[in-house]
């Protein structure tokens, strides 16, 4: 068993993770006029460039839409108090834009918890699937990879982690498991709480 016990710096994802899944991806897509299962961002950056900043724009309005609505996930408070107790390094990464981020932070009581510069959005590192955003919060913090820790619902922020080579927590509220990218299994936030005595 993967001992998170002496973890010093925990990345999360955001939607679906720290907040409870709000987002109706299949409604953002259809406003976007792109194809069901489509990658968003993805999708975007293949636009010529006035139809892309037409499309960002109705994405930042969808998601300023959705980041005032969010509403903690269980646990989430509970868990990131007891991180910050502990003396660690918290951050976030998120394809959402960092504006939006901080909203639903502040909508789910959890902004203090985290510095403006240790929240990663779309802008300040490319989308996971990528490690950039981890490496650069790891560079920020001058912390080892090895005392790290990606916590995310979705297949992308578990290959974002294993990219980067820091051990990976799924949050799997919805029974959808990638073994080969996950190192410990959790299904709420309060048993990864629990999971850091260990």
């Amino acid at each position: 068993m993967v001992s998170l016990a002496h973890k010093r710096y925990w990345i999360f994802d955001l939607d679906g993770t720290l907040t409870k899944p709000v987002h109706d991806f299949v409604h953002i897509r259809n406003e976007l006029g792109l194809a069901p299962d489509t990658d968003i961002l993805s999708a975007i950056a293949l636009q010529p460039e006035e139809k892309r900043r037409t499309m960002l724009t109705h994405l930042d309005e969808l998601e300023r839409y959705y980041a005032a609505q969010a509403q903690p996930a269980e646990g989430a408070v509970e868990l990131l108090t007891k991180l910050d107790k502990k003396g660690c390094c918290l951050g976030i990464l998120t394809r959402n834009a960092h504006e939006f981020a901080l909203l639903s932070l502040q909508a789910i009581g959890a902004a203090d918890f985290f510095a403006s510069k240790d929240i990663l959005g779309r802008d300040e590192a490319k989308p996971k699937p990528s490690p950039e955003g981890i490496n650069i919060l790891l560079n920020q913090w001058a912390g080892d990879n090895e005392e790290a820790v990606m916590v995310g619902d979705f297949h992308f922020d578990l290959l974002s982690g294993r990219a980067a080579s820091v051990t990976t927590v799924h949050v799997d509220m919805a029974d959808r498991h990638w073994p080969e990218e996950t190192d410990v299994r959790v299904k709420n936030l309060f048993e990864l709480f629990y999971r850091l005595d260990e």
